[in-house]
């Protein structure tokens, strides 16, 4: 199939070209560790968690104990004892009731990463903090016309966000399709990175890679490393994957198999599109086809070179240590093999997405993201420490920043002053990308989270629709939000 260019890559969420040649069929293991990663076992999945009725009820239990992760022992941070927790399948309309119980020794919540439901009171509230030893009940109501795809949920405490989720803190959620897509398999892949010391802890992370944004060195698919997918070939298969690292950039190839991309986040294009890449920029999820084709492929995360900061430090390719993450990593290892399969079925027809480009806007606003030298830099606690801020202001949970009429559309351009890329996330409303430097889209492109190329700018397009309340925006490079990067938005 024919590469993708760099503009489409931008405009339609991550769509990418063909790319250099990237070697490394293993894993980056961090030094520090004491055994290798045990590679080629079978593909898990999480358990899996249905609604019935129009509803889901469970618990969610956050908590460090012992654990696989790589086919190790070790201990990590997770929910109902592991990492990913449970994968949630919902239907629109549906109620979703978690009973949150924090284990941990600090502070924690919970963030509905995508889904479009209220950031009221014990809804997608993340201004909510849970503390150590007590229960926190959200319930969140899915819209009756709410977009099928695949989400997730993660910590937002603020501060600590980056942490939990390198700890192991996340897990998948699918909001089912009304008429099922005719596919062999439906595979959930949560792809994370962390590091572990000797021991088999999660290490801790020192402040110049929080302010580069930290990449581990184990990169694992549902706690796997390098997991063995079987398919027969011929058969069509559903490939939901989510990008639930801390800061690494995700630039999927696949190589030798015929690979359509259904939707990115949740903007379900009208007709699958034949892919080469696909570009997942942290918090990004995407829908992928694959009818597979005799043989063994690799599924590999190539080298995406994500900017940095002038002398900035740091391990990933944000921070100069490139010598490893360059050779990119090998994510899963597909094998196709025995008697073809019968032909996949003809996928349904999928309606058009919304358009807002014609839509008249309330307001335009600017958003202004940057990287700088904070104020306690000459001396104090916050020597050596960099600011990242939105429109000059660090984040402050008692400031509203951007308020918004319900019911409202409204045009946002966000301006990147740095010379990193800065994934830039909504809670609650999706955005309508309109250009990425200039550049428009030929087809509506949702998404809610925009990846803004260093020194560049995004526009999108915001309908304000069905909910009030406060809610965030912020860098989804989640150190740059732990660190400042993070504005207050009120509905009202």
């Amino acid at each position: 199939m024919q590469p993708l260019s760099r503009r489409n890559a931008l405009l339609l969420g991550g769509l990418g070209v063909a790319g250099t040649a990237v070697g490394a069929a293993g894993l980056a293991w961090t030094l520090t560790s004491r055994t290798p990663p045990v590679t080629g076992a079978a593909l898990t999945h999480p358990a899996e968690l249905r609604s019935a009725g129009g509803t889901l009820a469970l618990e969610l239990e956050a908590a460090r104990g012992p654990m696989q992760l790589a086919g190790r022992p070790a201990t990590a941070l997770g929910y109902n004892g592991g990492s990913p927790g449970p994968t949630l399948r919902l239907r629109a309309g549906d109620v979703l009731r978690i009973r949150l119980r924090n284990r941990l020794a600090e502070p924690t919540n919970l963030h509905v990463h995508g889904l479009h439901v209220s950031p009221q009171g014990n809804g997608d509230n993340v201004f909510v903090a849970v503390e150590p030893g007590a229960s926190f009940d959200y319930e969140y109501r899915l819209p009756a016309d709410h977009p099928p795809g695949v989400y997730w949920y993660h910590p937002h405490h603020h501060g600590m966000v980056a942490d939990q989720i390198f700890g192991g803190l996340f897990g998948a959620i699918v909001v089912e399709d009304a008429d099922p897509l005719p596919a062999a398999m439906d595979r959930v892949l949560v792809v994370s990175d962390t590091d572990l010391d000797p021991a088999g802890n999660v290490r801790g992370v020192p402040p110049a890679e929080r302010m580069a944004g930290r990449e581990g060195g184990l990169v694992l698919v549902n706690g796997q490393s390098n997991p063995l997918i079987s398919a027969l070939p011929g058969q069509r298969e559903r490939w939901r994957m989510v990008n639930a690292c801390v800061a690494r950039y995700l630039r999927l190839q696949l190589d030798g198999q015929s690979t359509q991309l259904l939707a990115i986040d949740s903007g379900r294009f009208q007709s699958p599109a034949p892919v080469h890449e696909v570009l997942l920029a942290p918090g990004n999820r995407a829908d992928l086809l694959v009818t597979t084709v005799a043989g063994e492929s690799v599924l590999r995360a190539a080298y995406y070179d994500r900017g940095s900061m002038p002398g900035m430090m740091g391990r990933g390719p944000a921070g100069g240590d490139t010598t490893g993450p360059r050779r990119g990593v090998a994510l899963a290892t597909l094998q196709v093999s025995g008697e073809p399969a019968a032909g996949p079925a003809a996928l349904p027809s999928l309606p058009a997405p919304a358009d807002l480009r014609r839509v008249t806007v309330a307001a335009r606003r600017q958003f202004l993201l940057a990287a700088g030298m904070s104020p306690g830099a000459m001396g104090g606690a916050g020597a050596g420490m960099m600011a990242f801020t939105i429109n000059g202001r660090e984040f402050d949970a008692a400031r509203t920043d951007t308020t918004v009429a319900a019911g409202s559309v409204e045009e946002w351009t966000v301006i990147n002053t740095s010379p990193m890329d800065h994934p830039f996330h909504l809670h609650v409303w999706p955005m309508q990308l309109v250009s990425v430097n200039g550049d428009s889209p030929a087809l509506p492109a949702w998404q809610d989270v925009v990846n803004v190329p260093a020194n560049g700018r995004v526009t999108v397009r915001v309908a304000f629709k069905d909910f009030t309340g406060k809610s965030a925006y912020h860098c989804h490079i989640l150190d740059h939000e732990d660190l400042g990067m993070m504005g207050v938005l009120e509905v009202r």
